[in-house]
């Protein structure tokens, strides 16, 4: 059983990374960080945000992998990467959005809730 989630070093990407790390203890489930880097950042600062990610779940106690999107396709990265593993579960991390930006769901995470091929956990930052 393996739960794949989108990790971006945001407060949405933390809300959901804890999420699955939730989830992953709940039903005995491995997790793969599908962990996307922002444009502009060096090879360092990746490393850096990677290893914070990987002292996380080292800390939590689970059995995980961690992937880099490097497509620049977010939604098609972790549709692909639940479809190899077989996901049980797909957690996202959501942005708050005003009224009328509530209408308009992100992209990428629309195209995620309606391709994907399993459930979607989605969160909010506290």
């Amino acid at each position: 059983m393996t739960i794949v989630v989108g990790y971006l070093p945001t407060a949405e990407g933390n809300a959901a990374l804890e999420a699955a790390i939730v989830e992953a203890r709940r039903r005995g489930s491995r997790l793969l960080v599908l962990f996307s880097q922002r444009r502009g950042d060096d090879f360092a600062v990746i490393e850096e945000k990677l290893e914070a990610v990987r002292d996380r779940l080292d800390s939590a106690e689970l059995g995980y992998d961690v992937r880099v999107s490097e497509s620049g396709d977010v939604a098609d990265d972790l549709i692909d990467a639940a479809t190899q593993v077989d996901a049980d579960l797909i957690v996202i991390g959501l942005r708050r959005r005003s009224p009328v930006g509530k209408l308009i769901l992100g992209s990428n995470a629309q195209r995620i809730l309606l391709d994907a091929p399993t459930p979607v956990l989605a969160v909010k930052s506290a």
